[in-house]
C-alpha cells in the first residue's frame, strides 16, 4: 500500500527551510527553525540515541564521527568499525521501508593523529507519484551524506578535528512542481571540532574523567532543488557544546553524567508586515516588509553571525522579548551511562526543545555489551509531551567492531588483557 500523499508531506517538510505561521490556544506563534536535510540532524547510532541524542563530551568510541570527530585520537583502541539501523516512523506501521542506515570507522596510525569517514544513508520509502489523478511513476527518494575527518592531539588533553562532508538529496524524480522541474539537492560543508579529556584523582573514586566537547558542524553552502529559482535552501549549520564526568568507584563500576546544549546556526523566520486585512505588504521591489525580525535572505556566513540575534520575539509569544526567543532556540539534554567491567552498559537520557521550536521532548533508554572486539548497542525512545516522534516506540541497533591491534595473536588475546 502506498502512502503517498503522506510520504510527499514528510517530504516537504524535510526540504522546506520555511514554515507558515501556526499559533497556540493563546495567540503564540509557532516559529520553528528548519532547514534542508534534516536528516544530518538525527542521531545515527544506538548508543547516542539511548544518551538523548548527545555525543559532544561523552568517551570516544566508533561513532564519534556523528557527534565529535576530535574524540577520536582518545579511543583506547587504534581500529573500529560499526553499522546502525534506525527503522523511520515505525510507530505509525508504515510499510513503505523508511529508515537511517549509518556506517562509520577510524583508524590511528600513531598516538596523537586519527582519521575516520561516515556514511549516513536516509530512503524515505517507496512514492507513487500521480498527477490530476493520473498514475505517473513509483520512485523511492533518498539522501545521503559521506564525509571524512582528520583529528589530532594539540596537548595529551585537547585535540581538534576538520570533517569536510558530500550531501546527497534525491527527493522527486525530476517532478514538476509550480511549473519548474526540480533535481537533486547537491551540497558541501565542512565541520570543525574540539575535544578535552582530563583524567584526575578524587577521594573516593579510583578514578575520574572530566570532559568536554564542542562540535560546529554543517558549514557549508546552501542546497537548490530547481534550476528553474534562485532559491536557496540552508544546510542544518549547529552549533554542538557538552560536558561530561565520570566517576569510575572501584575499577568495575563506572557512572559517567554528561550534558549537552545544541543550537541551529540558522536564520529564524521573521514576521512579516500585514495590512489591516491580513494581507502582505510589499515595498517598490516586490520584496514582502518585515515587521519584526531580519530578512532571512542572507549569505551562510550572515546567516550564522545572525543566528544569535535576529529572533523577532513577538513572533515566540507576545511580551517576549528577542532575547528569550532567541535561548528559546537552545535544545537542551542530559544523559548518564552505567558501565559494569567495560562490559554491560545501562543508558539513560532526556532530551528537552521548547514547544514553539519544534516541541521535541523524549527519554531514551539504552544498553550495550561488549565482548572482546565485539560491540552491540540497542536504544529506545518514548516521547514526554505526547508530541509524535517519527523514532517512538523503535528498537534501534548498532553493531560495531573495536580492535586493539591488527595482529592476530594481540586480537585473539585483547578480551583477555581487560
Amino acid at each position: 500500500m502506498k502512502k503517498t500523499f503522506f510520504i510527499l508531506s514528510v517530504i516537504v517538510m524535510l526540504a522546506s527551510s520555511s514554515v507558515f505561521a501556526q499559533y497556540d490556544e493563546l495567540g503564540r506563534s509557532l516559529n520553528t527553525i528548519t532547514t534542508a536535510v534534516p536528516f544530518l540532524q538525527i542521531a545515527p547510532d544506538s548508543r547516542g540515541g539511548a544518551l538523548a541524542d548527545m555525543g559532544a563530551a561523552t568517551s570516544a568510541d566508533v561513532n564519534s564521527q556523528a557527534y565529535n570527530p576530535a574524540k577520536y585520537v582518545f579511543n583506547k583502541n587504534i581500529f573500529g568499525i560499526s553499522v546502525s539501523y534506525s527503522p523511520w516512523l515505525h510507530n505509525l506501521h508504515l510499510d513503505d521501508g523508511i529508515n537511517l542506515a549509518y556506517l562509520s570507522g577510524y583508524y590511528r596510525p600513531t598516538e596523537m593523529d586519527a582519521i575516520g569517514f561516515s556514511l549516513r544513508y536516509f530512503n524515505l520509502g517507496s512514492i507513487l507519484f500521480t498527477e490530476d489523478g493520473i498514475t505517473g511513476v513509483n520512485y523511492n527518494p533518498n539522501e545521503f551524506a559521506i564525509d571524512f575527518t582528520y583529528s589530532r592531539r594539540l596537548i595529551d588533553q585537547l585535540s581538534i578535528a576538520m570533517t569536510p562532508r558530500f550531501i546527497y538529496s534525491n527527493l522527486t524524480l525530476g517532478q514538476f512542481v509550480d511549473g519548474q522541474e526540480t533535481k537533486p539537492g547537491i551540497a558541501g560543508a565542512a565541520d570543525i571540532s574540539l575535544f578535552y579529556e582530563q583524567d584526575f584523582r578524587v577521594k573516593g573514586f579510583s578514578n575520574s574523567t572530566l570532559r568536554a566537547g564542542l562540535n560546529i558542524s554543517n558549514l557549508g553552502s546552501k542546497m537548490r532543488y530547481s534550476s528553474g529559482t534562485n532559491r536557496r535552501e540552508f544546510l542544518p549549520a549547529n552549533l554542538r557544546l557538552g560536558i561530561g564526568y565520570e566517576m569510575d568507584f572501584d575499577g568495575y563500576n563506572k557512572l559517567a553524567i554528561t550534558g549537552e546544549a545544541n543550537k541551529l546556526l540558522v536564520p529564524t523566520n521573521p514576521v512579516y508586515a500585514e495590512d489591516t486585512l491580513g494581507r502582505p505588504i510589499y515595498d517598490e521591489y516586490g520584496n514582502q516588509l518585515i515587521a519584526y525580525g531580519y530578512n532571512p535572505d542572507v549569505s551562510v556566513p550572515q546567516g550564522i553571525i545572525q543566528s544569535f540575534y535576529d529572533a523577532p520575539g513577538v513572533g515566540y509569544g507576545k511580551g517576549v522579548s528577542p532575547f528569550l526567543e532567541e535561548m528559546a532556540e537552545i535544545a537542551w539534554a542530559v544523559g548518564a551511562e552505567y558501565s559494569y567491567r567495560n562490559l554491560f552498559f545501562f543508558r539513560a537520557g532526556y532530551f528537552f526543545e521548547n514547544k514553539y521550536k519544534g516541541n521535541r521532548q523524549f527519554m531514551s533508554l539504552g544498553v550495550g555489551l561488549k565482548y572482546n572486539i565485539f560491540n552491540i548497542d540497542v536504544s529506545y525512545l518514548f516521547s514526554t509531551n505526547g508530541q509524535t516522534n517519527p523514532l517512538a516506540n523503535t528498537l534501534r541497533f548498532t553493531l560495531s567492531f573495536d580492535f586493539a591491534s591488527f595482529n592476530k595473536e594481540e586480537i585473539k588475546n585483547q578480551g583477555k588483557l581487560r
